[in-house]
């Protein structure tokens, strides 16, 4: 439960963690990755993953670019800890809550307590970051750490818990609360554009092309890239009087156009989103991969069952193969599939990796077997990927399945393992 103002919301002090994630929403997750990938101290963000899963944080505040709570450690000495965020500026606010106000959609999924990934990319196109990224999360305790302390690091996991269950309360760290929130975009929603005057012939204007061609200084710049359709275009109908030729599959070919059109308009977001043209060319995916993907968009059952036929996995291992593309792609397809021995180096890191998550008298008995580390029960199992980020997978019926995304952590991997493991029991 939370006391809500216009401006500050407080949550009270969460129960203790234990046998779960800190995060199971992407946007949490990408809270913790930004915590994780700007600490410098690795035993600091241990040690507040320790505190916040014994409920060690109190009632934490929530106002404009700062969170705060008190911190207990492990000695009973309390902290006043503190983590900054950067508010948007009203330029971004004003890019932000248009893009909002056009598109029906996203006011709708805040209101569900939902943040969709296109919500994000949408704003990203706008010009508004609203996830921080590495080093956006500056820490503040009168432990006087020069870094993220355990205190801090506390503070922030736990604040991963409360983005889960109300986006909300990161746009009020960057600078709005819901309610002011909602009602501008009320306004700006019913506020109705001015009736356009009628088009009135007019010059064209331009450069003329015998000048452009005569001289590169004098071409016109290019024109701006095409506006982003608010959501993908339907495929024309196939339902016409003409009878379709023999052995033609009428409703597969309405699923992949529409599966066409979904990707199109993905990769067309991605085409417009900043600093794109940076970015490396993903990896075209093999004909098995594009089967799993096509399946994890729920086609009727006949559908189904012939990506499974172009997949080869058959049924059960197509179900697993689209549980792991769900958490992560064809990075997540990979460690499924793999069954691989890490390099001298890779392994050494691992290790390192495997001793630092947990104190002495905290860590579980671990089986290697080559790149995957297993319970003593054989219920629950780490996969390391080949970008060095941790894999959690449960034993269902006798098989290893996905049990959630990668965290560059081992610990909070193999708590969202043995969380899942206590739901299905």
């Amino acid at each position: 439960m939370s006391h809500m103002e216009d401006d500050v919301r407080t949550f009270a002090a969460l129960p203790p963690a234990r046998g779960r994630a800190f995060a199971e929403t992407w946007w949490g997750q990408a809270w913790l990755k930004a915590l994780e990938d700007t600490a410098l101290d690795t035993a600091q963000l241990k040690a507040g993953r320790r505190l916040a899963r014994a409920g060690a944080v109190g009632a934490v505040s929530v106002r404009p670019g700062r969170i705060t709570a008190v911190v207990e450690d492990r000695g009973g000495a309390t902290h006043r800890s503190d983590v900054l965020l950067q508010c948007l500026d009203e330029d971004e606010w004003d890019g932000f809550l248009t893009m909002a106000a056009e598109r029906a959609g996203h006011i709708a999924a805040l209101l569900d307590r939902d943040m969709p990934p296109h919500l994000v990319e949408d704003a990203s196109a706008s010009g508004v970051e609203l996830l921080p990224g590495i080093g956006d999360l500056e820490p503040r305790c009168d432990c006087d750490a020069w870094d993220h302390c355990a205190h801090t690091a506390a503070l922030s996991y736990q604040l991963a818990r409360l983005l889960d269950q109300d986006p909300f309360v990161l746009l009020l760290l960057r600078g709005r609360g819901e309610r002011a929130l909602l009602d501008e975009l009320q306004v700006r929603s019913t506020v109705g554009a001015e009736p356009e005057a009628p088009h009135e012939a007019r010059e064209a204007e331009g450069v003329d092309a015998a000048e452009a061609y005569a001289s590169a200084i004098v071409l016109p710049p290019l024109p701006g890239p095409p506006p982003l359709p608010d959501e993908p275009g339907l495929p024309p109908s196939l339902d016409t009087e003409t009878p379709p030729p023999a052995g033609t599959d009428v409703d597969a070919l309405g699923f992949l156009g529409a599966q066409a059109a979904t990707e199109a308009h993905r990769l067309l977001t991605e085409a417009l989103s900043p600093g794109h043209e940076q970015r490396p060319a993903p990896t075209e995916l093999t004909v098995p991969q594009d089967a799993v993907r096509l399946a994890s968009a729920s086609p009727v059952t006949h559908i189904r069952a012939r990506l499974a036929e172009v997949d080869g996995r058959g049924r059960e291992g197509l179900t697993l193969a689209v549980h792991a593309w769900e958490y992560g792609g064809a990075a997540a397809l990979d460690v499924l599939d793999e069954d691989r021995t890490p390099d001298a180096e890779g392994l050494v890191r691992a290790r390192a990796a495997l001793d630092a998550a947990w104190d002495d008298d905290e860590r579980p008995a671990l089986k290697a077997v080559r790149g995957r580390w297993s319970t003593a029960d054989g219920q629950a199992q780490l996969r390391l990927g080949r970008d060095g980020r941790w894999w959690p997978y449960r034993k269902q019926r006798g098989r290893w399945a996905p049990a959630g995304p990668s965290a560059s952590d081992p610990a909070s991997a193999l708590a969202g393992a043995l969380g899942s493991a206590d739901e299905d029991g």
